[in-house]
């Protein structure tokens, strides 16, 4: 098959040779060349018209009769056309499989576009958030009008997920994560998450009751046990031994009763509005003091205040909170090395460190620290007396101050716990606190 080009050429040639011809025979040579161009210039004219209006009736299977460059012009535009139609055949199937899958999910699935608005939910959705069909294209958040979930649609910040009622049945509770995808498009995804609440709360109703339950027998119990310890004419060595061992038990047991009903209160107890204003180089002053005063090697806790910083918050967590983070340095770390406790302003946030010189945790291990009862080393742990729940006391009001812990450890050289306070949690001065309260 000859070159298309090529032919176009020849037949622009032809027309060239023919008006000269002609030119030359009847002695116009300029009109004659004019003549011949325009016809040329005609036939591309014509066929270009031809051309748009077969796009414009959709380009059908018949193509307009042409020759030279036209023709292979036809041609392509059919091939690709063919390709197109091939191409979106196979889109069209991996949609409806998409959508098929999605539909069978028992978890509703939207998509939203840039503006918040429903381009597609599968029944799943349509059945938890209350959407029909005639929802296409309406935005979101008039569908779905529960303020927690307007505010975290327009804050933006999709990193945690929310729970809310249905909008339909307040009685079950719906938990919604939003994940970005493509350029502004984002996946909404709605969870019924009831029984998984239920179940939350029935555990911690049944530790805040068992907790309180305990606390009247380990109380009487304990007061007898002080009794017996004190008694002047107490039975030989053995006995002696056994009772300080069950008074020893018993206050564990009564720490761990302390620390499950303050866990359980952290959990269930909405954050208090933030009207306190808390004087962290005073409170972290006193309380190195007194933990120092129970150390049997003296100076063993460095208090470091390099910031003026205050945090708005409940003075009562944030004090168990470090407290528990010191202590558990002072335990896991030899009785001679030092614990070193910062305060520090980090641009407008401020920070605390905890720094000890123990034995380090490997990293494996760090993520799971701050659940309930979790252990590096059982043994050891039970040696020291503790109950499991610092960590996870610690963990949960730092979020609830919106902070954020972070932990570096390195085996054999020592671990760090970091508490960050956000910018507006922190006040550098009166003037902060009365403007933020």
């Amino acid at each position: 098959m000859p070159n298309p080009w090529q032919s176009e050429a020849y037949r622009f040639l032809l027309y060239l040779f023919a008006s000269f011809g002609a030119g030359w025979l009847t002695n116009e040579l300029s009109a004659a060349l004019f003549l011949g161009l325009l016809a040329y210039l005609a036939r591309h004219l014509i066929n270009l018209y031809r051309l748009e209006r077969w796009l414009r009736r959709g380009a059908g299977a018949i193509r307009p009769a042409s020759n030279g460059i036209w023709r292979e012009v036809y041609y392509d535009l059919s091939r690709l056309k063919r390709q197109d139609k091939r191409r979106k055949k196979r889109l069209g199937k991996i949609l409806n499989r998409f959508r098929k899958a999605t539909a069978a999910l028992p978890d509703g699935t939207v998509v939203l576009g840039p503006n918040d608005e429903i381009h597609w939910f599968n029944s799943a959705a349509g059945r938890l958030l209350g959407l029909k069909n005639t929802d296409i294209g309406q935005h979101i958040g008039n569908l779905v009008r529960h303020p927690k979930f307007t505010g975290h649609l327009a804050f933006r910040n999709y990193e945690k997920g929310i729970s809310i009622p249905a909008p339909r049945n307040p009685d079950t509770i719906i938990g919604i994560r939003i994940v970005r995808y493509g350029k502004g498009l984002r996946l909404l995804l709605a969870q019924d998450i009831t029984r998984i609440k239920q179940m939350e709360t029935m555990r911690r109703d049944f530790v805040a009751n068992v907790s309180h339950e305990l606390r009247t027998p380990l109380t009487v119990l304990t007061g007898y046990l002080e009794n017996l310890q004190e008694f002047p004419d107490m039975p030989p060595d053995r006995w002696v031994r056994s009772v300080d061992s069950m008074a020893e038990q018993a206050a564990r047991m009564r720490a761990l009763v302390d620390d499950l009903m303050l866990l359980t209160r952290l959990e269930t107890k909405i954050p208090d509005v933030v009207n306190q204003y808390v004087d962290m180089p005073e409170m972290l002053t006193g309380l190195c003091h007194e933990l120092s005063a129970l150390q049997p090697t003296p100076a063993r806790i460095q208090l470091q205040i390099e910031s003026s910083a205050a945090v708005l918050g409940n003075e009562t967590e944030l004090r168990s909170a470090v407290s528990n983070l010191i202590t558990n340095a002072l335990k896991y770390s030899p009785a001679e090395s030092v614990v070193t406790v910062g305060w520090v302003d980090e641009g407008a946030n401020a920070r605390l460190d905890v720094i000890d010189a123990g034995e380090g945790i490997a990293a494996e291990f760090i993520p799971r620290l701050t659940e309930r009862f979790y252990r590096v080393d059982v043994n050891r742990s039970r040696q020291q007396g503790g109950t499991g729940l610092g960590l996870a006391i610690v963990k949960h009001v730092v979020n609830r101050h919106g902070g954020e812990l972070k932990i570096k450890s390195e085996v054999g050289k020592g671990s760090c716990f970091s508490v960050r306070f956000p910018e507006e949690r922190i006040l550098k001065n009166q003037e902060d606190a009365v403007m933020k309260l």
